[in-house]
């Protein structure tokens, strides 16, 4: 062997060691060559591990891999949140989650992550959230809750997933465009909060509709009012808020992927991608119909531009409110 042949083969190996490990085995094996883990911060049952089980499927399909779901339930979203901020960024462990998270940051000092630390994927699917109150409850309609509420300030009791959830914040956004004061009693979970609605434990949600729709069909709970533009094709006799007298009244629920910051471009592209491939799937369709919900599938960069938006909307209301997690 020549001392030039031996010089060049000497810096190869110096520049294969100079190489990040993740880098070699992102460049020798195409994602996901194992397992995906689908973070859901959120209990099982819920609307949020709805949608999680519906693209784990599919994606899983389409991956040849399984997409594991991991509940991590707590603090309003936020352990499952952090858990994937600080998981290592090779698309091997993906966030689902509501809008919780562009409201935790104003509702918590110290959530235990960053919006910095992850990157937004795509937002998969949204829809309407809708009042909700348990039979007993004298009132048939939003005007007849709103004069309940004004007459008995700080009686009825609305649940939520958590706190700083989006059925918290929907519950909070009405009363502040009602100008009544509720009281808020968080669970760990939508669908713990609906049984005890249900029970009577507590008198009302704004709920999503997917998780609140079964129970309204089945009379259990009396739906008052959709808070979507328009009425929703899941319970179309129900009016929507706007129609009941607080007009210009908006909100709905979303479901969106997230991956760790840093996580490699093309990993984020391809989930993004896929997950528009199976949004298209008429079988998808049909199972979002269902839950009340309409498929999204934007682009990382839109989907960012709308979180910034949401941040700030959802910052004035804490404000208004004077929310805090105590």
């Amino acid at each position: 062997m020549t001392r030039t042949t031996r010089r060049t083969l000497l810096l190869a190996a110096a520049s294969l060691l100079a190489t990040p490990l993740a880098t070699i085995v992102h460049a020798q094996q195409p994602w996901p060559a194992r397992p995906v883990t689908l973070v859901v911060p959120f209990t099982a049952g819920g609307t949020t591990d709805i949608v999680a089980r519906l693209m784990a499927r599919k994606l899983g399909q389409m991956w040849n891999q399984s997409v594991v779901i991991d509940n991590r339930v707590g603090a309003g979203g936020n352990i499952g949140t952090a858990m994937v901020a600080k998981a290592a960024p090779d698309g091997y462990t993906v966030l689902l989650t509501s809008g919780a998270i562009t409201i935790n940051p104003h509702l918590y000092k110290s959530p235990g992550y960053s919006m910095k630390e992850l990157t937004p994927v795509t937002n998969i699917a949204s829809g309407p959230m809708v009042v909700v109150v348990n039979p007993s409850v004298p009132a048939a309609n939003v005007q007849e809750l709103i004069a309940l509420a004004k007459a008995k300030p700080g009686t009825l009791n609305f649940g939520s997933a958590g706190p700083g959830s989006q059925v918290h914040m929907a519950g909070e956004n009405f009363a502040d465009a009602a100008h009544i004061e509720i009281v808020h009693v968080p669970y760990k979970g939508e669908s713990v909060a609906l049984s005890d609605l249900v029970g009577g434990q507590i008198q009302m949600m704004v709920g999503n509709i997917a998780g609140a729709s079964g129970f309204v069909k089945s009379g259990q709970l009396r739906a008052l009012a959709v808070t979507s533009k328009q009425r929703s094709k899941m319970l179309p006799a129900v009016p929507t808020v706007d129609e009941s007298g607080l007009p210009g009244f908006e909100n709905s629920g979303w479901f969106g992927f997230f991956v760790p910051a840093g996580t490699p471009t093309d990993i984020v592209d391809k989930i993004y991608r896929d997950t528009v491939k199976a949004l298209n799937d008429p079988e998808t369709e049909a199972a979002l119909a269902a839950q009340g919900m309409v498929a999204i599938g934007n682009a990382p960069s839109a989907f960012a531009g709308a979180l910034n938006d949401e941040l700030a909307r959802w910052g004035k209301i804490v404000a208004q409110r004077r929310l805090t997690t105590n």
